[in-house]
């Protein structure tokens, strides 16, 4: 078992109760039939069995099971699962939640589609982890079925960049992030400090951060070569403009 010094700082459920409102309000719930769609047509399959990987309180999750889809979701915080699975009883869709890392989750050639939304990629320590995910996708996918995964543009942050942005949360409390471009542009450090009341507690943590061709790269590195980006769940081109980060590939 890990140290306390040496968990990762994914691994601590209070980071997800403390910031839950922040990262999934009401507004992200009610948007994500609409990005489920958009998925749907980019990815090209209809039915089947799908992968929500880091599946968080199982927005998509609900809404690949409320469209026919047979469901996976996995996700390594307790608390978020939690959250998934009273959201889908109360949506009445059955789905097959596990709690497991990304980094070991295996269903050799099981699925039709795999999503990996809300930038929720690249936060190990370890490179060789990314490719290890992504080489996991590979293998769990059915031969023709499709990976979808999105997240925020390089080239959107090189671009737009702000070191420090301060947000009111819908409860009161204060969020003030702090970001630095660190590891020769590939790594952007973060420092969320959280203000409620008089208590105040400070999140660090790294993410890297990947162009579209650099992320093409990796996909083929993971021998899943046949990939295309875009701006966004839409479809739109990936470019200067966009804010995300769009990649489909296949099997």
């Amino acid at each position: 078992m890990k140290s306390k010094a040496d968990a990762e700082w994914f691994e601590d459920e209070t980071v997800w109760r403390d910031l839950y409102s922040f990262m999934f309000p009401e507004t992200k719930f009610a948007a994500a039939g609409q990005e489920i769609d958009s998925v749907l047509q980019l990815a090209g399959v209809d039915a089947g069995e799908a992968l929500d990987l880091c599946c968080g309180p199982g927005r998509h999750t609900i809404e690949l099971a409320k469209r026919g889809f047979k469901v996976t979701a996995v996700d390594r915080t307790e608390f978020l699962l939690d959250k998934a699975r009273a959201n889908a009883a109360a949506a009445g869709v059955p789905v097959d939640f596990v709690l497991e890392d990304m980094r070991r989750f295996t269903r050799p050639q099981s699925f039709d589609l795999i999503i990996n939304l809300f930038t929720s990629f690249g936060y190990f320590e370890d490179e060789a982890d990314d490719l290890r995910v992504l080489q996991l996708a590979r293998d769990n996918l059915k031969p023709g079925g499709a990976f979808v995964v999105e997240m925020v543009s390089k080239e959107w942050l090189a671009k737009s960049f702000q070191p420090t942005v301060s947000t009111k949360l819908p409860n009161g409390d204060l969020l003030v992030q702090r970001h630095d471009v660190i590891d020769d542009w590939t790594r952007v450090q973060n420092e969320w400090t959280l203000v409620q009341d008089i208590h105040v507690r400070t999140i660090e943590f790294r993410h890297r951060v990947y162009s579209g061709h650099e992320f093409k790269e990796l996909l083929r590195a993971a021998e899943l070569p046949d990939a295309r980006v875009y701006g966004d769940l839409d479809g739109r081109p990936y470019g200067l403009e966009v804010k995300r980060l769009v990649a489909v590939a296949r099997r």
